[in-house]
């Protein structure tokens, strides 16, 4: 390990690869945060925990199987010069999850259901929540393996990378989840982006690409609008 860190080509990676774990971590935060609010509150914090523990060790997992991950993108079936592999079909079934999910959760701020759960149904939907976290991210994290493993040749450092991404993952999730609860507004947007990301990833297993810049960049400008709706209108409050 000591020789790893004496190469400033392997801290160069180290800080790159953080950084792109970092930025890429903000959907799987949204998505955690969003589905962690259908449980009661008493067991929140406890889901959104649980479901980045289990990030963490699906992230583990799959750069623990670079061999197997890279023989994803290898074709399959191939229909008249389009070939698909498993990794088309994995991002496809995923976008399609991610439309499901997010519509019906949208469906339901917009009806306003309640959350009356059992009390004997209260650990089935726990795990229910870890195990759809658990799932959703190994389709976001295929791509993040995929480039770590052609950004460097150190298990070590792609694994660091990933640590240190999920602990920042850890202190941003409860202020992020509190806010996007107590804004409405702010929730629909984030249920939005997840819509996008969907579809950005089912245009991805059909071999058509859309930058994820232009995504964080449509919904960071939506979100700086309703920042300033819900600033002028504290300002309206405060006024009164």
């Amino acid at each position: 390990m000591i020789e790893i860190l004496s190469s400033p080509e392997n801290w160069a990676s180290l800080l790159t690869l953080t950084i792109l774990e970092i930025v890429l971590g903000v959907d799987n935060i949204i998505f955690l945060a969003i589905l962690a609010s259908r449980l009661p509150k008493d067991k929140q914090k406890l889901g959104r925990r649980l479901g980045l523990a289990a990030a963490l060790l699906t992230r583990l997992g799959l750069l623990a199987s670079v061999a197997w991950i890279v023989s994803l993108s290898d074709p399959i079936v191939t229909v008249r010069g389009f070939g698909v592999s498993w990794r088309d079909v994995i991002l496809f079934v995923g976008g399609l999850f991610l439309l499901a999910k997010s519509t019906l959760e949208i469906h339901n701020e917009v009806e306003g259901n309640g959350h009356g759960e059992k009390a004997g149904a209260v650990q089935a939907g726990l795990w229910m929540v870890v195990c759809q976290i658990a799932i959703i991210d190994i389709v976001f994290s295929l791509d993040t393996v995929m480039t770590a493993v052609g950004m460097s040749d150190h298990f070590e450092i792609m694994a660091f990378a990933v640590l240190a991404a999920v602990v920042v993952m850890v202190f941003a999730a409860e202020p992020i989840a509190a806010f996007v609860e107590k804004h409405p507004t702010i929730k629909m947007l984030a249920l939005s982006f997840l819509i996008l990301i969907g579809i950005s990833l089912i245009a991805d297993a059909l071999h058509f690409h859309i930058p994820k810049a232009y995504l964080y960049f449509a919904v960071a400008f939506s979100i700086s609008v309703e920042s300033l709706n819900l600033w002028a209108r504290a300002r309206r409050r405060n006024a009164g």
